[in-house]
């Protein structure tokens, strides 16, 4: 029981106090609708909810009342079990690029929409405190250029790069 209110209290203060990192930019709008779907992670900065994960995926699904199912999955390497994570997410206004998403009701954090192509094929998100950064993809991998231009991306909005992790996709 302590270690579990160890990490809500961890988690309300890694992503619920992020008032002095809103500087990031995000995209301006966001088709809800288009973005619904599977999305395979391609790369990620390293954090402890997907330590050993491969073939990592998040799926998100619209619900009523304006919010989105999420669910995380992904496999252990050292075992090949499947790990999963439902939660819940909701835009914070019209432009649908900024969400707020629970693993963990009542704790909430940042999902910030940084890049999205006009396709909807590939994303970039991340957390304005800069520690979580994603690159999703409609398909298990993308080319150099697109991997090249979204790194730019990040590293434009603060974003340590060289701590990426390249996720196995098998």
């Amino acid at each position: 029981m302590k270690n579990v209110l160890l990490s809500l209290i961890l988690a309300f203060l890694l992503f619920g106090c992020s008032s002095k990192y809103e500087n990031m930019k995000t995209v301006k709008s966001v088709d809800i609708e288009r973005y619904q779907g599977n999305w395979y992670e391609i790369s990620r900065l390293d954090h402890s909810f997907e330590k050993g994960c491969k073939n990592v995926t998040a799926t998100y699904e619209i619900k009523e009342e304006n919010k989105i199912k999420v669910i995380n999955r992904c496999t252990m390497i050292k075992d090949n079990k499947i790990k999963e994570a439902i939660g819940i997410a909701y835009a914070v206004d019209n432009s649908n690029a900024k969400l707020k998403v629970s693993f963990f009701r009542p704790f909430y954090g940042d999902y910030w929409i940084i890049y999205l192509n006009e396709n909807y094929d590939y994303v970039l998100v991340g957390h304005p405190s800069r520690e979580y950064l994603w690159i999703l993809s409609r398909t298990k991998t993308i080319n150099e250029e697109t991997k090249i231009k979204l790194m730019q991306k990040a590293k434009e909005e603060g974003f340590d790069t060289n701590k990426f992790i390249w996720t196995i996709q098998d």
